[in-house]
């Protein structure tokens, strides 16, 4: 795969780069899954965000992936590379937010498989590090079921919607990824674990 394309498909969503075509879709969702996303996380909610946000990307040190059905192609989320730093660290800071209108269908676990798919092969990365607030759980469920481990706490870590927020720091290699969980590889447990969800929400 061109390390130019990053795009990549799950059972029920797909990953790709984000585009200037994008931003209607995304604001809609955004706008939506306001009151969702917060205190956690403070997307773009305007045009003019929005075009700061794309801004980011052209920068190699941030990747960004957009999130997408593949039953009709809305947007279900985002997944961001932030800060990559390659020589010895070959690593990054991962964020990520998903749609309020597709919450609890395990849709983001399998989207942020795919990315970490991209990270680990395409990217070269070695290292994921996502600082989670404590409070989060779903977001903590969400990582620790993809087998990142707990490697620490920082009080006031980050500023988040204008106030410093005490989090967690989540981490994966690359080793742990590509190691077999009972004759899986990472990737194919979480998407067997999403098929699963999927099928308890019908």
């Amino acid at each position: 795969m061109s390390r130019d394309v990053l795009e990549r498909h799950g059972t029920h969503v797909f990953v790709r780069r984000p585009t200037p075509r994008d931003e209607g879709p995304f604001l809609r969702m955004t706008r939506r899954s306001q009151r969702f996303h917060r205190p956690w996380v403070h997307p773009p909610l305007t045009e003019t965000h929005f075009t700061q946000y794309l801004s980011r990307f052209r920068d190699p040190r941030n990747v960004g992936l957009l999130v997408l059905s593949r039953e009709d192609e809305s947007v279900v989320g985002a997944i961001h590379f932030n800060e990559i730093v390659r020589g010895l660290f070959q690593s990054c800071y991962l964020g990520y937010f998903g749609s309020r209108d597709h919450a609890g269908r395990g849709w983001m676990r399998e989207a942020l498989g795919l990315a970490l798919h991209i990270g680990f092969r395409d990217l070269r990365l070695h290292r994921a590090e996502a600082n989670i607030q404590p409070e989060n759980e779903a977001s903590i469920r969400l990582v620790r079921s993809l087998g990142f481990r707990k490697e620490g706490y920082s009080p006031r870590y980050l500023k988040i919607g204008g106030r410093w927020k005490d989090h967690e720091r989540w981490a994966i290699l690359s080793e742990d990824w590509k190691r077999p969980r009972k004759g899986r590889t990472t990737l194919q447990t979480a998407e067997v674990r999403s098929q699963r969800d999927t099928r308890r929400t019908r």
